[in-house]
């Protein structure tokens, strides 16, 4: 894939805006293991190369290990994440692939685990990360 366009300078009131975003995230209550593991997974459904170079080297960083996120493709058939985790990574998969909506199985069990508001700040982590990914792999960014 060739890079078509920097979003920032053809568009930097929209870019920033998604940036504003951003920051609100990172004064939610979801942890740092949590928003990377959904953006990773989110980024893996996605295809998007920019994003997954990205939160896996930030995911490292902030202590995750590579086992985790080696496998997190296949996060179902593996004893290594927590129930919580579990339910993130759902509703992540849901959310991600909307067309076929989220199951009251999923949001009821997510809330249950970890409250109305923490969900609702990972709802909105998980469309953030969903339109990086859109602007990742529209315009062309790729890996440094």
């Amino acid at each position: 894939m060739e890079k078509r366009m920097n979003m920032f300078k053809v568009e930097p009131e929209g870019y920033n805006a998604m940036l504003a975003l951003e920051k609100y995230l990172t004064g939610t209550e979801v942890s740092k293991t949590h928003k990377e593991l959904i953006k990773i997974r989110a980024s893996q459904i996605n295809g998007c190369a920019f994003c997954l170079d990205m939160h896996t080297k930030d995911a490292l960083k902030y202590g995750e290990s590579q086992q985790r996120i080696f496998t997190l493709n296949a996060w179902r058939d593996t004893p290594f994440f927590t129930p919580e985790e579990r339910a993130l990574l759902a509703l992540t998969e849901e959310v991600t692939l909307i067309t076929s909506h989220v199951s009251d199985k999923t949001y009821n069990e997510a809330v249950a685990l970890l409250g109305e508001k923490y969900i609702a700040q990972v709802i909105m982590l998980i469309v953030v990360i969903n339109g990086w990914n859109r602007i990742a792999i529209t315009t062309g960014m790729m890996p440094a």
